[in-house]
C-alpha cells in the first residue's frame, strides 16, 4: 500500500513555465476579467433598473450574469496573482473551496440555460400564456432549483474530493482546482470519484443540453407542422440565436473536459488547461456581448441610461 502523508497546500503548475510568457499573460486575464466585471455587471444593472426589461426572459439573464460575473471570480483572481508569484500554492482548504464553487456555479448555468430554453419554448408556442405560465413564481421556483440542485450537487464532489489521501506528487497540472487534477495525484482507490465525475456531471450537464435540444425541436416543429410561417419561423429563430449561441459555447468544452474518458497523457492535460480557459474566461465575456449585440431591447436600454448621463456629462 502507497504511503499516504497529509496534505497542507498544493502547487499550481499554471499555464506556462515560460517566466517571459507571465507579464502578457497576466496583462491578457487581468483584460478579459475586468471586461467580464463590466459587461456582465452593466447587463445586470440594465436588467434590474430598466422596468421594461422585468420579464422572465431578462430575470434569467440576470442571474446569468451573476452567475458569469462569480463563475471568473473563482479562478481568475488567483491565476493573477499566480503569475506575480514564484510559488504559486494554494491551501488544501482554498483547493477544495475554489473546486466547490466552481463547480456550483458551472452546473448552476448549465441548469439555467435549460431554463431559459423552456422559457423560450413557452413564450413561442403559446404566446397568449405566456404571462400566465411565466409567473413571478415560477420563474423563481426554477431559478431557485438551478441554485439548489447544483449546490448539493458541488457539496457532493468536494466532500469526496477532501477524503482522498494524496500520496503523489503535490503539484497540479492546471491552473486552479478541479477533480481531475487532484484524482491525478491522489492515491488509493479512485473509482467511485471517478464515476462520480462521470455518470453525475454527465447527467447534469448532458441532462440539461437534452432538455435544450428538446426545446428547440419543439419550437421548430411548432412553427413548420402547426404555424407554417416561415416569416415567424426566422423572427423566434432570431430570438434564440443569442441562447443558442451562449449553450454552444459553454456545452462544448464542458462536454469536452468532462465528458470524454479520463487520460492522464501530457498532451491530454494540456488541452484540459487551454479548454479551461475556454469555458472559465473567454466565454463568460462573450456572453454579455453576445445578448447586447443581438438584442435590441438591451441596446435601447443601454442607449436609455447610458446615453442620457452621457448627455448629461457633456
Amino acid at each position: 500500500m502507497e504511503n499516504s502523508t497529509s496534505v497542507d497546500e498544493f502547487l499550481l503548475l499554471g499555464l506556462t513555465s515560460v517566466q517571459k510568457l507571465q507579464p502578457i499573460i497576466f496583462v491578457m486575464f487581468l483584460t478579459i476579467y475586468l471586461l467580464n466585471l463590466v459587461g456582465n455587471g452593466v447587463i445586470l444593472m440594465i436588467v434590474t433598473l430598466e422596468r421594461r426589461l422585468h420579464s422572465p426572459m431578462y430575470f434569467f439573464l440576470g442571474n446569468l450574469s451573476c452567475l458569469d460575473i462569480c463563475y471568473s471570480s473563482v479562478t481568475l483572481p488567483k491565476v493573477l496573482i499566480n503569475l506575480l508569484s514564484r510559488r504559486r500554492a494554494i491551501s488544501f482548504l482554498g483547493c477544495i473551496t475554489q473546486l466547490y464553487f466552481f463547480h456550483f456555479l458551472g452546473s448552476t448555468e448549465a441548469i439555467l440555460l435549460a431554463v431559459m430554453a423552456f422559457d423560450r419554448f413557452v413564450a413561442i408556442c403559446s404566446p397568449l400564456r405566456y404571462t400566465a405560465i411565466m409567473n413571478p413564481q415560477l420563474c423563481i421556483l426554477l431559478a431557485a432549483t438551478a441554485w439548489f440542485t447544483s449546490f448539493f450537487y458541488a457539496l457532493l464532489h468536494s466532500v469526496m474530493t477532501a477524503h482522498l489521501n494524496f500520496c503523489h506528487s503535490h503539484k497540479l497540472s492546471h491552473f486552479f482546482c478541479d477533480v481531475k487534477p487532484l484524482l491525478e495525484v491522489a492515491c488509493g482507490n479512485t473509482v467511485l470519484n471517478q464515476w462520480l465525475l462521470s455518470v453525475v456531471t454527465g447527467s447534469i450537464s448532458m441532462g440539461a443540453f437534452l432538455l435544450i435540444l428538446l426545446s428547440y425541436f419543439y419550437i421548430i416543429a411548432f412553427l413548420l407542422f402547426k404555424n407554417r410561417s416561415c416569416r415567424m419561423l426566422k423572427k423566434a429563430l432570431s430570438t434564440c440565436t443569442s441562447h443558442f449561441m451562449v449553450v454552444c459555447l459553454f456545452y462544448g468544452p464542458v462536454g469536452f473536459t468532462y465528458i470524454r474518458p479520463a487520460t492522464a497523457s501530457a498532451s491530454s492535460m494540456s488541452e484540459d488547461r487551454v479548454v479551461a480557459i475556454i469555458y472559465s474566461a473567454v466565454t463568460p465575456v462573450l456572453n454579455p456581448l453576445i445578448y447586447t449585440l443581438r438584442n435590441k431591447e438591451v441596446m435601447l436600454a443601454l442607449k436609455k441610461n447610458f446615453g442620457k448621463k452621457l448627455f448629461k456629462g457633456n
